[in-house]
């Protein structure tokens, strides 16, 4: 017997309506090389509107694909909500691609028209000639230009200035593509739905989650062409908080600069941001009294950087797990009641998992032998995942039907490719990537957990654990380890370091001192390039 509820769509549109009809004079602040640009959410709603009308006049209609190449910044911020409010999909091209990839990714959507900040418009023309299928290239006034393509600005300013007459969308039609960073051949495409991603929006903003209020000033850090730019740009908006958009720099004394003069509370960001700042407040006066709380995800952050952010100044990590494959976000780490009275070394050893899954995800760690593992907080096992916006395929996915199927897919489960452990709590850490994994004489040992071990040396920047061969015992770990800047460290003191803190065998068999750690397109450490250096 069905109940007796409306059959009430879930879709973006009447999130950016609510928006402006409760929020109208709510700032969006958006960083510049000439300083912050001001707006309130009533003109942003009303470019928003022109924007639309822009779009159906490019001749976008219902399932066509618009490309992005852009800057954290308000335009982008407009992109983002009025190419899915018409029935478009968004298709946010990362620009730390290699060239051969972009190109790949335009051609595998069938990208109609691109978007593009004039300082990223050579790389388009670069790729001119490999993309065919773009129609229409336009151009975003974030600097000098010099060319013939439409101006985005031109193209508003000539629009009808009456609202836009939304379509009314079935809520699994598709809102958004995201391509995954392709560390391992062509990247794969995740096609969301306005369904899922109008769930993600309701779920990161709950109080146990990330708690994004009205009230709240956010400041967006992560790179809007990842994932989603982490769903935030949508829960702030949807949920009327002052917004900040970072623009193109991120470097430590600007982020600390970004903060203190917008009053930010909350923020997001890869580990290797927060590791930038706490280096760059070791020699400098910073101001985080605003921050309530930060969001620090995409790799293992060190529990040595949650501890001092929290004893220095009072911070409190939340840190999360997701993919391109979840929206992105699918766990978070908010200490249950009864343990806040726990001794400051388990609190911060509980701190530093990912956390339990978010209202609407499940999750289930499982061992060789496809049974769950034990809640012990040791046994290691595959991370798998299921949700409502979790994604169910890869779009034109080029592997053959079966074996896309085995390699992502377990009965009806996302297989993550990550190793985790669950405590008796059922918080999850993942230990490592299946790809990252040392196993040394028929044992595994986690590259993220000797990486933790060894940041937490005062000497110690960053550090990557990568396995090489041996002859006896299959493989090694080799620390690759970047010192902090005018100090000197040797590998004996590292090794000496390391004593009671891991198990002996775990010790690396050689520390390689490096100038810095190879990133990947959105920042996280890039050991596939580590292995090819080291391993050949």
């Amino acid at each position: 017997m069905h109940g007796l509820m409306m059959d009430y769509p879930l879709t973006m549109t009447p999130l950016l309506e609510r928006a402006a009809r409760l929020f109208p004079g709510k700032e969006i602040a958006s960083q510049t090389a000439e300083g912050a640009f001001r707006y309130r959410y009533s003109d942003f709603h009303a470019r928003v509107h022109r924007l639309a009308h822009v779009l159906r006049d490019l001749g976008i209609r219902q399932g066509d694909r618009v490309g992005t190449l852009c800057w954290n910044s308000h335009r982008h911020l407009e992109l983002y909500w009025a190419v899915p409010c018409v029935g478009a999909v968004l298709h946010t091209l990362n620009l730390r691609l290699a060239d051969d990839q972009l190109a790949y990714i335009i051609n595998h959507a069938d990208d109609r028209v691109i978007f593009t900040d004039a300082s990223l418009y050579p790389v388009i023309e670069r790729l001119r000639s490999q993309i065919p299928g773009v129609e229409r290239i336009v151009v975003l006034p974030d600097g000098p230009y010099s060319g013939d393509h439409a101006g985005y600005e031109d193209l508003l300013a000539a629009a009808p200035g009456e609202p836009y007459l939304w379509p009314e969308l079935d809520e699994r039609t598709a809102f958004a593509t995201c391509y995954t960073s392709g560390t391992t051949g062509m990247p794969k495409a995740v096609w969301y739905t306005h369904r899922g991603m109008f769930l993600h929006t309701m779920t990161v903003a709950q109080a146990d989650v990330y708690s994004v209020s009205e009230r709240d000033t956010v400041l967006q850090m992560v790179p809007m062409f990842h994932a989603n730019g982490w769903g935030f740009p949508y829960a702030a908006i949807a949920c009327g908080a002052k917004m900040v958009l970072s623009g193109r720099n991120l470097q430590p004394q600007y982020i600390a600069g970004m903060i203190a003069g917008e009053r930010v509370t909350f923020t997001f960001g890869v580990p290797t941001i927060w590791m930038q700042l706490w280096a760059y407040q070791q020699d400098h006066e910073i101001d985080l009294s605003s921050l309530r709380c930060v969001l620090a995800a995409g790799s293992a952050t060190p529990r040595g950087l949650i501890a001092n952010f929290e004893k220095k100044y009072g911070l409190e990590f939340r840190l999360g797990w997701g993919m391109t494959e979840t929206s992105p976000m699918a766990t978070v780490n908010r200490l249950k009641s009864h343990m806040d009275g726990m001794e400051e070394e388990a609190r911060f050893d509980a701190r530093a998992r990912h956390g339990v899954p978010l209202p609407g995800i499940e999750l289930r760690v499982l061992g060789d032998d496809g049974s769950p593992v034990a809640w012990d907080g040791a046994t290691m096992g595959e991370l798998q995942v299921r949700g409502p916006w979790v994604t169910s395929g890869y779009y034109e996915d080029p592997r053959p039907p079966e074996q896309a199927r085995t390699e992502s897919f377990a009965d009806g489960w996302f297989r993550t490719g990550d190793v985790a452990t669950v405590d008796a709590e059922g918080y999850i850490q993942i230990m490592d990537r299946t790809k990252d994994l040392v196993k040394s004489g028929g044992e595994w040992i986690s590259s993220v957990d000797l990486e933790n071990a060894l940041m937490a040396h005062p000497k110690v920047l960053e550090a990557a654990v990568i396995a090489i061969p041996h002859p006896k015992w299959q493989e090694r770990p080799l620390a690759c380890v970047v010192p902090r800047p005018g100090v000197e460290i040797t590998e004996g003191e590292l090794l000496q370091f390391l004593e009671g803190k891991v198990a002996k065998w775990w010790l690396p068999d050689r520390v390689q001192f490096i100038e810095a750690v190879p990133k990947t397109s959105v920042g996280k450490f890039n050991k596939r390039a580590l292995r090819q250096q080291f391993t050949g």
